[in-house]
C-alpha cells in the first residue's frame, strides 16, 4: 500500500480524498495556488506544496509543477479528484513515465473513452446500445444538417472531447444549425483545446441514469447500482439521488449488466461511471463513461456502505477487489444537493466572494462534504462548488423531507447559493411525484425567483455580524506562500 499520496486538486474533493487517506493511515500532500493559500484542503493535509499563480493553467493544470511536487515530497501516487487533470490522458501517461501511480484508469483507456466518437464505437462493438447519431466528428454545417434530417429533430450537437456540460447545444430545426455548431465548437475549443463536434438524437422527457462501476487489474468488474441525475442546469447535474424508482428490478439488472459490459469492453480499471439516457419507453442508451470519481459519488457510498475513494486507492495499489457483486445490497434512499457559489436568479452564474458566516446542517443521516469555511474567500478562478450536501433515509419521501430540513438549516452568507432554489425544487409536486427529466429546470423553474422576506434577512444579517465579527483578522502569512494554520479558520478569538 502507498505511504503517501498527492492530491492534484482543491476544495471539497481534495478534503474528501484526504479524509479517506487519513482513515487508511496514508500521508497526504496538498497542492495550492495563490488563490488557495488559505484553503481548507491545505490545512487538512500532512504537507502542502505551492504550485503557482491562481490561473489554472499555471497551477492545477500545470503537469510539470504537480509532478515536481510529487517527487519533492516522495509521494508514490497521485489522486486527481475530478475536473482539472482527472481525465487528461497525457497527465496519466506522465505519471506512469515518471514512476508515479495515477489513481485512475490507464492513459490509453482515458484517451479512448474521452473521445465521444471512439467510445461510441467501442460500445457498439461490445454490444452496448448507443444513441443514434453521427459516428465521426464533423464541422461542415451542410453535412451535419443532412445527418440531422436522417436522425430527426431535435438533435444535440456535442463536443467530441467534451464533459461537464460544455460544448453542447440543442437544435430544433435546420435554421438553428449554423449558429449552434459555431457556438458549440468555440466553447469546446476554449474548454478542451478541441473544437470538433458530432451530433446525436436528443430525447425530450428523458432521464439521466448512471451506474457506478469498479474494476481491478485481475478482470473483476462490478457495479454499485444506479444514480438518478436528471435535475440539471446548463447540462450539468445539481441534484442527484439513488435509487431511481422508475427502474423495475428487471430493467435495473439489464442496465447494470450493460454497465459492466461497457467497462469490460473498454478494458477499464479503477472506479468509473457509465452514463445512460432512459427514454419514456424505458429504452436505455449509452452516453459516456466518466473515467474518474463523480461529484455525486457520496450517495452511492451512503446506500452501499462502500468507500469509493478507498476502493480507488486499493485498486491502484494492485489489490484485488475485496467485494463481489453479491456483496452490494443497497439500503434506503440518498439525495445529494451540490452547493455552489452561484446565482440561480441569474442563469446560475458564479458568485465568488467572502463567506461572512456559515452554519452547516447536522444530524443523523446528514453528510456535508465541504471545502470552505467561514471567512474564506471563494476565488473567481475555479469551479464555484462549496460543498456536497447528502442525506440518507429509509424511503425517498423521508429523504426529501430530511434534505429540505437540512437545506433550511444550511446558512451561507456573503456569497449567493442555490439553497433556496433547491428547497423550491424538492418541495415541488413534480419532484415529489418523481416526474423528473433532463429538462426539468427549464420546464418547471424557468424564471424562478425566491420569496423575499426582508425582515428575516435583516435578522440573519444582524446575527451573522454579531457572531462573525465586523472584520476578519489580518494575517501576515497572506504575504507569503506559507499555508494557513488551522487556528486561523476560527475567526476572531482571544485567550
Amino acid at each position: 500500500m502507498f505511504e503517501k499520496i498527492l492530491i492534484a486538486n482543491r476544495g471539497e474533493i481534495a478534503v474528501r480524498v484526504i479524509n479517506t487517506c487519513r482513515d487508511m493511515g496514508i500521508k497526504t500532500v496538498a497542492v495550492y495556488s495563490d488563490a488557495d493559500k488559505t484553503a481548507a484542503h491545505v490545512m487538512c493535509s500532512d504537507e502542502a506544496v505551492y504550485i503557482g499563480p491562481s490561473e489554472p493553467s499555471l497551477s492545477y493544470l500545470n503537469m510539470d509543477q504537480i509532478i515536481a511536487a510529487a517527487k519533492q515530497t516522495q509521494a508514490q501516487a497521485i489522486h486527481p479528484g475530478y475536473g482539472f487533470l482527472s481525465e487528461n490522458h497525457a497527465f496519466a501517461r506522465r505519471c506512469r513515465d515518471d514512476g508515479i501511480v495515477f489513481i485512475g484508469p490507464s492513459a490509453a483507456v482515458i484517451k479512448n473513452l474521452g473521445d465521444k466518437i471512439t467510445s461510441r464505437q467501442i460500445m457498439m462493438d461490445g454490444g452496448v446500445p448507443v444513441i443514434p447519431g453521427l459516428m465521426s466528428c464533423e464541422t461542415d454545417v451542410a453535412v451535419l444538417t443532412a445527418e440531422a434530417e436522417k436522425i430527426g429533430y431535435p438533435i444535440l450537437i456535442k463536443a467530441t472531447a467534451g464533459g461537464g456540460g460544455k460544448g453542447i447545444r440543442v437544435v430544433n430545426s435546420p435554421e438553428e444549425m449554423e449558429v449552434a455548431v459555431g457556438s458549440a465548437s468555440r466553447e469546446a475549443l476554449n474548454a478542451f483545446g478541441n473544437g470538433q463536434v458530432y451530433i446525436e438524437k436528443f430525447f425530450t422527457k428523458a432521464r439521466h441514469i448512471e451506474f457506478q462501476v469498479l474494476a481491478d487489474s485481475f478482470g473483476n468488474t462490478i457495479h454499485l447500482f444506479e444514480r438518478e441525475c436528471s435535475i440539471q442546469r446548463r447540462h450539468q447535474k445539481i441534484i442527484e439521488e439513488t435509487p431511481c424508482l422508475v427502474l423495475s428490478p428487471n430493467l435495473r439488472q439489464k442496465m447494470g449488466n450493460a454497465a459492466v459490459k461497457a467497462a469490460k469492453a473498454s478494458h477499464y480499471e479503477n472506479a468509473g461511471t457509465v452514463e445512460f439516457l432512459l427514454d419514456e419507453q424505458n429504452h436505455f442508451y449509452f452516453l459516456e463513461i466518466n473515467t474518474r470519481l463523480q461529484v455525486e459519488h457520496p450517495i452511492t457510498e451512503m446506500t452501499t456502505g462502500v468507500d469509493l475513494v478507498e476502493q480507488q486507492i486499493r485498486i491502484a495499489a494492485g489489490e484485488r477487489l475485496n467485494i463481489t457483486q453479491e456483496d452490494i445490497q443497497p439500503r434506503g434512499h440518498a439525495i445529494e444537493c451540490r452547493i455552489y457559489a452561484e446565482d440561480p436568479e441569474n442563469n446560475f452564474l458564479p458568485c465568488p466572494g467572502n463567506i461572512r458566516f456559515m452554519k452547516e446542517p447536522m444530524g443523523p443521516g446528514i453528510r456535508n462534504d465541504c471545502g470552505v469555511y467561514q471567512g474564506f474567500d471563494v476565488p473567481v478562478e475555479y469551479d464555484p462548488i462549496l460543498s456536497k450536501l447528502v442525506v440518507h433515509a429509509r424511503t425517498r419521501d423521508q429523504a426529501i423531507g430530511k434534505m429540505i430540513k437540512a437545506l433550511q438549516d444550511y446558512v451561507i452568507l456573503g456569497v449567493k447559493t442555490p439553497i433556496e432554489f433547491m428547497i423550491a425544487v424538492l418541495s415541488s409536486s413534480p419532484f415529489q411525484n418523481n416526474e423528473v427529466f433532463t429538462d426539468f429546470i427549464e420546464t418547471c423553474f424557468s424564471g424562478w425567483q425566491p420569496e423575499k422576506d426582508f425582515k428575516d434577512m435583516a435578522m440573519i444579517a444582524f446575527i451573522a455580524d454579531a457572531l462573525g465579527g465586523a472584520e476578519n483578522k489580518s494575517h501576515s502569512f497572506l504575504q507569503t506562500k506559507e499555508p494557513l494554520s488551522p487556528w486561523d479558520r476560527l475567526g476572531n478569538w482571544n485567550l
